[in-house]
């Protein structure tokens, strides 16, 4: 499952819907949580349940983000949407991997009544948005086998922390966001799943999408949350390899091939050991 771009749609909203099929994601969305109002979920849940059996061809991934276990409405969001169609998950405000267990206990159930075959709907886990989750991280490795990805968030752990702000001046994250940030690749990478960076909040700035999502790429991150259409393309092509890229990763595969006794080789005038020859073949397998 390819999760370079996962845009957000309001699980309500059938133009953004059509929109959001058309914008190139790997993966779409759909909300049941932050962005549906409480007087509107219920209808919203109907609503994502009516559109997953209609999508029998397409080229992208269907997850639904359900609420908060905490809010006692992820069940009947489960119950809603679980059906054939459906490819995974996104669990906001998890507080470790314990959370993960009781959801793919609640799956086990409803693939069997939907006839799915069992395991077939991933997860992936917004990891940082409560303090406990923050000292949970690496409880996800070994991971679950439904565990798709990783994400992290700063607004919840925010609001929840009573911070003020979490940007500076110049826009960067302030520390403890970067502490989130951070541990949620670490996190990831110890699980051997998708690290997703998080949203850019302002959608009309493509050139500071662009230059994040290359710090992203460049930090270990596979994709990124998109919250508007637009930002698909710069989220896709900035987490692509490069042609070159490509190429220099072959050549040292090839190398190594070609030597299978060597730890360190020399190509084109520069040394390459096995960390080298890992990366290339990671960034083969992303093509």
């Amino acid at each position: 499952m390819r999760l370079r771009s996962l845009l957000f749609v309001p699980g309500d909203s059938e133009r953004k819907f059509a929109r959001g099929r058309e914008s190139g994601a790997d993966a779409l969305i759909l909300d049941l949580e932050d962005s549906v109002a409480p007087p509107q979920k219920a209808a919203a849940r109907g609503h994502v349940g009516q559109l997953l059996e209609g999508q029998a061809s397409r080229d992208w991934a269907f997850f639904v983000r359900v609420n908060a276990l905490d809010t006692g409405l992820t069940l009947d969001d489960m119950a809603a949407v679980v059906k054939p169609g459906l490819d995974g998950l996104l669990i906001p405000k998890a507080n470790g991997a314990a959370d993960i267990e009781r959801i793919a206990y609640y799956l086990d159930a409803l693939e069997v009544r939907s006839g799915m075959e069992r395991g077939s709907v991933r997860v992936a886990v917004v990891c940082t948005e409560t303090p406990r989750a923050m000292f949970a991280l690496g409880s996800y490795a070994p991971a679950h086998p439904r565990l798709a990805a990783l994400t992290w968030g700063a607004e919840d752990l925010s609001a929840v922390i009573g911070g003020t702000d979490n940007k500076e001046s110049d826009g960067s994250w302030t520390w403890p966001y970067q502490v989130a940030r951070t541990q949620c690749l670490f996190a990831a990478a110890a699980a051997e799943v998708a690290p997703i960076d998080t949203l850019f909040a302002d959608f009309r700035d493509s050139e500071g999408l662009e230059r994040d999502c290359r710090r992203s790429r460049r930090d270990g991150f596979v994709g990124r949350v998109a919250i508007h259409p637009d930002q698909v393309g710069v989220i896709n092509r900035c987490f692509a390899p490069s042609e070159a890229e490509i190429a220099q990763a072959r050549k040292i595969v090839a190398a190594f091939e070609a030597n299978p006794g060597a730890g360190t080789l020399g190509i084109d005038g520069k040394m390459y050991d096995i960390p080298h020859l890992k990366a290339a073949r990671k960034t083969l397998a992303s093509l």
